[in-house]
C-alpha cells in the first residue's frame, strides 16, 4: 500500500511551474526523476523537490494536471501543505500571466506587492 498523497491541482504548464519554483526560491529538480517515499517506496515525477530528511515531494502529471505527490507524514516545509500550494499556485498563475501576455506584445509597466498577498499588474501595449 502506498504511503503517497496525490494532490489535485489546476497547474497544467510545466515551464511555468518551473519557473514560479525557481521564483519563490525552492529547489527543484527535473523529471521523470523518482519521489522518495516511506520504506523506499517511489513515485515518478516530472518535477522534484528534494527535503533534508531524504522524503521528497513531486509534481506529476496525471494526464490533465500536475498533482503534488508527497508523503505527508514527511512533509518538511515551512507551513502546512495547503500554505505552500497557494504560494506556489500564486506565483504560476503569475508566471502564466506574464507568459501568456507576453506573447500577445503586451509589457509590464506597473507591478505592485500588496499586504494581503496579492499582485497587481498594469500592462501595456504599443501599437504601430
Amino acid at each position: 500500500m502506498s504511503h503517497f498523497s496525490h494532490i489535485k491541482t489546476q497547474i497544467r504548464n510545466l515551464s511555468a511551474l518551473q519557473t514560479a519554483l525557481s521564483e519563490l526560491g525552492i529547489d527543484w529538480k527535473a523529471g521523470p526523476k523518482d519521489v522518495r517515499g516511506y520504506r523506499g517506496q517511489t513515485h515518478t515525477a516530472e518535477v522534484v523537490i528534494e527535503q533534508e530528511n531524504g522524503y521528497d515531494i513531486g509534481f506529476s502529471w496525471n494526464g490533465q494536471a500536475y498533482d503534488l505527490v508527497a508523503d505527508l507524514q514527511y512533509w518538511q516545509q515551512n507551513g502546512s501543505v495547503d500554505r505552500f500550494l497557494n504560494k506556489i499556485t500564486q506565483q504560476y498563475a503569475f508566471q502564466t500571466v506574464m507568459q501568456e501576455t507576453a506573447k500577445q506584445g503586451f509589457q509590464v509597466s506597473e507591478r505592485q506587492n500588496r499586504q494581503d498577498g496579492s499582485i497587481r499588474l498594469v500592462l501595456q501595449r504599443w501599437s504601430a
